[in-house]
């Protein structure tokens, strides 16, 4: 066997660095009984390395590229210009040549050929590359073969490919191509198949692309094609398009397009029986892959040949379970406002500390509730409650359950429903769970304290498989905190009863969402406390000119060593320690153990207290406190005066004034549990990297955050035999970076089906923009667009559009007029801080950080529900 050229029969699936993704591929394919592939050879990658090993000009320009990042678009152009040229030049190894002359003599050289590049960074399960480098069809004759080679060669530099790998942190180094070279089949249709709908990702549905001619002119978007739906091998929808166009061989060599008759313009490209036939062939070649594929197919004289097949990359995973049972999730992270991927030793901490009954898939977790929607009576209870919360939820389980008999069960579920209405809406009066007294509120806080700092002294003499057991009993505690009977009870009397207040006096005033206004600066909010408390840190700083010049250059997270050399810095250094004390635990995405927290890195707060430094005069927290303070008051002080004017108005006014006490003692506590259980978590984690520590010195790990990419079950283990096969770290930072590009649906299904919800809004502008309204008013400003906490530069009347804000993103909304964000319902972090602080808000805004500009003019419908680009 030559290594220089191999026959697609000669692959074997451990090549693909010999052969690169397609022609890898395409060797697998050829051994699939039934199969039909066009015969072929692939020229490997060391064919390309052979002939380019000693040249010195190719390899420093490869140097000076590898120096460049994805920003030097001119300077990549030119280095990669000068590859190119470089490239098809270089002289194809007289080895290369005699081998390619074997093979076209034994499959024939009068014959036509595809000439396609296949780089060992491409058609992977984890990264596609798809159409990067070069293919060219119907070459004919040995000397245009091989100068066809050397342009595919050449095609590895090509200005998309360089800005590609760059995007997808590959090493220029490390990506070779090799060169598939395939019989030319000449279809009378061809396309692309699916085994799994690109639209709904259904696995259980095949979708099938087809025109006329070669397929290029579908991939190239020359052509609309028709598409073809098949599901347990019955076709269930056909859209056929108009096909103006096809691109054919030409008999001397190249293609051609080409006009289609204008009644053969809207004819099916496939029979009936050809669809389903070739759904068939899919699900055999998606078997022998063992995942979903794309495939590239054509049609020759009534027989299918296949010319690709790749893994389909974006496809959201589905969690794994041990029946066949269907099965509904519900995405945690849209809950939590943390859509990002989570690592495993994150994910494993989520998973122990939770009741519900918890799954993985895409580095994200999701909650199955399938029964809670086994039953109709208990599925509408269901779907009602979380409706109120997120209503793109509510509709998206509504077409769940309205196309899917499986949820049907004649066995009421006993399962407890996660979210229950305290009281029937149709009464008058409210009831809550609790009596109300603030003192209630004060003893769990304390209760949680007391708890985290026996933690913290206990831990310390703690390591090895001790540590380990020590941490399991305490998450236990944990568990007991945050499920507290009397803790729930408070947070969600004080939910309830704010839905109660905005039903009845929307009901009796005909005015909506006062519930936002009443919850204005109220006691006892951990998160929108930690914002006003960022400012007091900018007021013992603002004096001392010399300080703010320094952290205005600070670089990395020791300047606290270095700013007491200032004038103030003393202060500033105490005033920064105490802050860190009480919310150094937090960060962006908190709810992964793993995350840097604000103690790791307290270059993170820099940004945000020079910002407040300049937008803000002193004392500023407290008068922004009192003044939600004093609208609130004003607000209920009017709601009674006009209460007061209805029939049984002293009564209602009674009761409201009641509802209103309850409310503002109790709504502040939504935000204490996740911070008591964030303040655990980062006293694991501080013991924990300790322990990873040892594991270096003992030559079991590489590095401390090695650790991360462990359940807490393995790390267990490793702690306890000092023995790690490194693979699995390996397998799964690379599986981390394939998460980290995939979105998360709100909800999936076992099927692996994406279903979307929709916004039901009636009467609003044209261009509106819709969400979910989560905090009253309408507000005017510039939006900034912002993904990264570390990178906003706000000024006082700026409108936040992000994808997502948890707890850390509260510091930043002291200096902003309204917030948009793409994730996120009635109750999660940043609604619920939005209206203490007052802030016109909409979330839930599928795709706002692409749909809306940073620095363009827009208009927040805080109380609708929508947002104008003005």
């Amino acid at each position: 066997m030559n290594s220089l050229v191999l026959d697609f029969q000669e692959i074997n699936k451990n090549q693909l660095f010999l052969v690169g993704g397609k022609g890898l591929n395409l060797g697998e394919l050829s051994k699939i009984q039934d199969i039909k592939v066009p015969k072929g050879f692939c020229i490997t990658t060391e064919a390309f390395q052979k002939a380019i090993e000693q040249n010195q000009s190719y390899h420093a320009l490869l140097d000076q590229l590898t120096l460049l990042n994805v920003k030097d678009r001119d300077q990549i152009s030119k280095i990669c210009s000068k590859i190119r040229d470089l490239i098809l030049e270089v002289a194809i190894p007289s080895e290369v040549v005699n081998a390619v002359s074997t093979y076209l003599s034994k499959f024939g050289e009068e014959l036509a050929y595809a000439v396609r590049s296949s780089a060992t960074a491409e058609d992977l399960p984890h990264a596609s590359f798809a159409g990067q480098q070069d293919t060219y069809l119907n070459i004919i004759g040995k000397e245009n073969i091989l100068q066809h080679i050397s342009r595919c060669w050449a095609s590895l530099f090509t200005d998309r490919a360089v800005i590609y790998r760059m995007q997808n942190e590959f090493d220029h180094n490390q990506v070779y191509l090799s060169v598939v070279i395939q019989k030319m089949v000449f279809p009378q249709a061809s396309g692309i198949l699916f085994t799994a709908d690109p639209i709904t990702s259904n696995r259980k549905v095949v979708s099938i692309d087809a025109s006329f001619g070669l397929g290029e002119a579908l991939v190239s978007g020359l052509v609309s094609a028709d598409c073809y739906k098949v599901q347990d091998n019955k076709i269930i929808d056909k859209r056929i398009a108009t096909k103006k166009l096809a691109i054919y061989g030409r008999r001397e060599g190249g293609t051609e397009s080409q006009q289609i008759d204008s009644q053969k313009q809207i004819t099916q490209t496939l029979t009936d029986q050809q669809i389903l036939q070739l759904a068939q062939i899919g699900r055999q070649i998606e078997a022998y892959f063992r995942c979903p594929q794309d495939i590239e197919w054509c049609l020759v004289e009534d027989t299918f040949y296949i010319v690709q097949s790749r893994p389909i990359t974006t496809l959201f995973p589905i969690p794994e379970v041990d029946d066949q049972e269907k099965h509904v999730y519900l995405s945690v992270g849209h809950q939590q406002m943390m859509t990002d991927p989570i690592k495993p030793l994150g994910l494993s901490f989520w998973m122990l500390t939770s009741r519900a009954p918890m799954r993985k898939a895409g580095g994200r977790l999701f909650v199955d509730i399938s029964q809670h929607l086994a039953s109709p009576d208990r599925r509408n209870m269901f779907i009602e409650a979380i409706g109120k919360s997120d209503p793109l939820l509510k509709d998206a389980l509504l077409k769940v359950v309205a196309g899917e008999d499986y949820l049907e069960s004649s066995t009421e579920n006993k399962a407890p429903t996660p979210t229950k209405n305290v009281q029937e809406h149709s009464s008058s009066s409210f009831k809550a769970l609790i009596e109300n007294d603030p003192t209630i509120v004060t003893e769990l806080i304390k209760k949680n304290e007391t708890s985290i700092e026996e933690l913290k002294q206990n831990i310390q003499k703690k390591s090895g498989s001790d540590l380990m057991d020590f941490i399991i009993e305490d998450l236990q505690k944990l568990r007991e905190l945050l499920f507290d009977p009397r803790s729930s009870a408070v947070f969600m009397s004080a939910m309830n009863a704010t839905e109660w207040i905005n039903e009845k006096i929307y009901e009796w005033l005909d005015e909506k969402n006062v519930g936002d206004t009443l919850s204005q600066s109220v006691p006892n909010n951990i998160t929108s406390e930690m914002g006003l408390a960022l400012m007091d840190v900018a007021d013992v700083i603002r004096p001392y000119p010399e300080v703010i010049d320094y952290l205005q250059h600070v670089k990395d997270d020791n300047f606290l060593d270095e700013v007491i050399k200032f004038e103030g810095g003393q202060e500033t250094k105490y005033a920064i320690d105490d802050y860190l004390r009480k919310y150094g635990m937090r960060c962006t995405g908190e709810i992964d153990l793993t995350r840097t927290r604000w103690s790791e890195k307290p270059s993170t707060l820099v940004p945000m207290i020079l910002s407040n430094i300049k937008n803000f005069e002193p004392h500023e927290s407290r008068r922004k406190f009192e003044q939600g303070l004093e609208k609130a008051m004003q607000k209920e002080k009017e709601l009674v005066e006009r209460l007061l004017l209805l029939p049984d108005g002293k009564q209602k006014a009674e009761e409201i004034k009641e509802v209103i006490s309850l409310i503002r003692n109790f709504i502040g506590y939504r935000e204490y549990p996740k911070y008591g259980m964030i303040s655990r978590y980062f006293v694991y984690k501080l013991a924990l990297l300790k322990e990873a520590e040892q594991l270096v010195k003992n030559n079991v790990i590489s590095e401390v955050e090695d650790l991360f990419y462990l359940t807490f079950e393995e790390l267990h283990e490793v702690v306890r035999t000092n023995k790690l096969d490194y693979q699995i770290i390996n397998k799964r930072k690379n599986e981390y970076k394939l998460y980290t590009k995939l979105t998360p649906p709100r909800v999936l299904t076992s099927d692996g089906e994406i279903i979307v919800g929709e916004y039901k809004h009636e009467n609003l502008p044209t261009e509106a923009i819709l969400g979910l309204a989560v905090s009253s008013g309408v507000i005017e400003g510039r939006a900034r667009v912002i993904l990264n906490m570390e990178d906003a530069n706000l000024e006082e009347g700026d409108i936040l559009v992000t994808s997502f804000t948890d707890p850390s993103w509260t510091p930043l909304f002291v200096a902003i007029k309204g917030l948009v964000t793409e994730v996120g319902g009635l109750m999660t972090h940043g609604a619920v801080i939005a209206r203490e602080y007052g802030l016109p808000a909409v979330v839930g805004v599928e795709n706002a950080t692409k749909l809306i500009k940073d620095g363009q003019r827009i208009r927040v419908h805080g109380t609708e529900g929508y947002i104008e680009i003005l």
